[in-house]
C-alpha cells in the first residue's frame, strides 16, 4: 500500500497509509468527507444535558445520600421512596439514551461501510485496485 496524498493542516504530508483503491487514507479522501462531516457533529451532541457517565455519578451520589439521610431519620420514608422512583426514571432514561446512540453510531458506520463497498464494486470489484 501507498501513502495518502493528502496535506496535513500544517502543510506537511499525511504519513497515513492509502486505502485500498485510493491515494487517499480516509481521513483525507474526498469521497468520505460527508462521512467525516457526520462524525465531527456528533461530537457536539453526545450526552444531552451531560456525559452519562457523570450523570450516572450523580444519581448515585444522590441515591446514597437519600439512604443515609433515611437510615440517620433526617428523610421522611415515603418522601425517600418517591425520589428514589424518579431517579430510578432518570437512570432508565439514561439508558434508553445510551442505546439509541449507539444504535445511530452503527447505523452511521454501517452506512460508511456499504458507501465503501458500493464504490469498490463500481472499481471493478473488492480487492481491486
Amino acid at each position: 500500500m501507498s501513502l495518502c496524498s493528502g496535506i496535513k493542516p500544517d502543510g506537511g504530508r499525511c504519513k497515513a497509509q492509502a486505502t485500498r483503491g485510493s491515494q487517499f487514507c480516509i481521513g483525507h479522501d474526498p469521497d468520505q468527507a460527508d462521512a467525516r462531516r457526520r462524525r465531527a457533529s456528533k461530537g457536539g451532541k453526545r450526552g444531552g444535558r451531560g456525559r452519562p457517565q457523570a450523570e450516572l455519578a450523580d444519581i448515585k451520589r444522590r441515591l446514597l445520600e437519600l439512604t443515609d439521610a433515611v437510615l440517620d431519620g433526617s428523610q421522611n420514608r415515603a418522601s425517600a421512596a418517591v425520589a428514589s422512583q424518579l431517579l430510578n426514571s432518570v437512570i432508565r432514561v439514561v439508558s434508553v439514551e445510551l442505546k439509541v446512540r449507539e444504535v445511530d453510531e452503527l447505523d452511521a458506520r454501517l452506512q460508511e461501510l456499504e458507501s465503501l463497498l458500493e464504490r469498490q464494486s463500481e472499481r471493478g470489484g473488492y480487492g481491486k485496485t
